[in-house]
């Protein structure tokens, strides 16, 4: 009984789903993945090793799905027997289903590193698998506009985070940074429905970035 407890606790081996792959790949993706787990700080080994593979195997999965939908769809532009109505369908019915299993393991993952990290340390490894854009983004919004109101920088922050969560499923660093642009777009429209002129607050916040340089 007591062995069937630890098989299913926290201290269960996670192992690394290299099999079949590149070596350099993985040896690629275990360094990028090492190096989100050197900011965590932490004490326990076997934990450490665990949240590695955990990150490390993330990657793989989200290479496995968005190759294998370009892959497919490769396939379809190149099939000269499909009609163009009937490949379009196809080409919808793809995105779809990489969408779909996209969301069906989203969440997973950010439970299996609940296992042993804080809330702290998975945000720090979201931003890891993002480039810190929500930390960069927010200080931005903050200095470029002093006079935000707390609840305007509480909602700039919440959908910068939202934007984090498509990222993370991006398939490249250019559709994250996408993701991040489309909410900027958000951000800033709603910011103007709220009377900021973000031109002048762009203006001047250079002039202010000019004078710091200068002192």
């Amino acid at each position: 009984m007591m062995v069937i407890l630890w098989s299913l606790g926290i201290s269960a081996q996670v192992s690394l789903d290299s099999g079949n792959r590149d070596a350099q790949y993985v040896k690629t993706i275990v360094g990028r993945s090492q190096k989100i787990v050197g900011q965590l700080a932490m004490r326990d080994d076997a934990a450490k090793e665990n949240v590695l593979h955990i990150i490390a195997n993330r990657y793989f999965l989200l290479n496995d799905i968005h190759d294998g939908y370009r892959q497919e769809m490769d396939r379809l532009k190149q099939d000269a027997s499909v009609d163009p109505s009937e490949k379009k369908r196809r080409q919808a019915a793809l995105q779809d289903n990489r969408d779909a299993r996209l969301y069906q393991h989203h969440f997973e993952f950010e439970a299996g590193l609940s296992r042993y990290l804080t809330d702290k340390q998975i945000e720090q490894v979201k931003d890891g698998l993002t480039y810190g854009v929500v930390g960069v983004t927010y200080k931005a919004y903050a200095d470029m506009i002093p006079t935000l109101k707390d609840t305007e920088k509480v909602q700039i922050m919440a959908w910068l985070k939202e934007a984090r969560e498509f990222a993370m499923d991006a398939g490249d660093s250019k559709a994250k940074h996408a993701w991040f642009g489309k909410y900027k777009g958000r951000i800033n429209n709603w910011l103007s429905k709220r009377g900021y002129d973000l031109t002048k607050e762009r203006q001047a916040w250079q002039q202010r970035i000019e004078a710091r340089k200068k002192n």
